[in-house]
């Protein structure tokens, strides 16, 4: 059976917050955020695994999901939705034996080729991107735009998270191209006012029938 995914995926980047993890998390999963990943790639192993847990436990009760943003081994331990995983971090079938089979994997693809060998894994989800333009990420991929989803979308069933640069404004395309759902960083976290940027994606997913 298909995985039926949210359509808005919100990566909280500790590098880009402006107040605590925590406190955005809880103000997006009463906007309606489903599914938050948290990313930080400077703290600690026991801290990222505190704020995890806590994460965990917070926004559990609000109906939302937690993926762990490269470490298995955190996700596994503060029992978060599951874990996400680059082309440089652990493999599928690792990330799974640490995991287990009750914690979704997810993978950052970037081309046709790592979607196809994706697509033949345990993998819950693929990522496919930068989709656009990103700031997020110090040594961003080259920019692979609609087209690539469109192909993913002719390779798998699985859930397509559609990754990088993406605003409201851009997200209907998206959608359009055959995305399951949007992955958001800066046009949420970075907003003024970020639950109601969310609520404004939700919008979006419903028009794209992705709701």
């Amino acid at each position: 059976m298909k995985l039926v995914f949210p359509p808005l995926y919100v990566i909280l980047d500790a590098a880009l917050l402006r107040i605590p993890a925590r406190e955005l998390a809880v103000t997006l999963a009463r906007s309606g955020v489903e599914l938050i990943q948290y990313r930080d790639k400077l703290s600690p192993s026991q801290a990222l695994l505190s704020l995890s847990q806590e994460l965990v436990s917070t926004l559990r009760p609000l109906g939302a999901c937690v993926i762990v943003n490269d470490r298995a081994d955190v996700a596994a331990m503060s029992a978060a939705a599951g874990v996400h995983v680059g082309q440089n971090d652990l493999p599928v079938d690792e990330a799974r034996k640490v995991c287990g089979p009750r914690q979704w994997v997810g993978v950052s693809t970037h081309n046709e080729a790592q979607v196809r060998a994706t697509a033949s894994t345990s993998a819950d989800y693929i990522a496919v991107g930068p989709v656009y333009a990103t700031a997020t990420k110090q040594n961003p991929d080259p920019v692979v735009g609609l087209e690539l989803i469109r192909r993913a979308r002719a390779l798998t069933e699985k859930p397509l998270v559609a990754i990088g640069g993406i605003t409201v404004e851009r997200s209907g395309d998206v959608f359009a191209a055959g995305a399951d759902c949007v992955a958001v960083a800066s046009d949420i976290v970075s907003n003024p006012d970020p639950a109601e940027r969310a609520r404004a994606f939700l919008r979006m997913a419903v028009q794209a029938g992705r709701n």
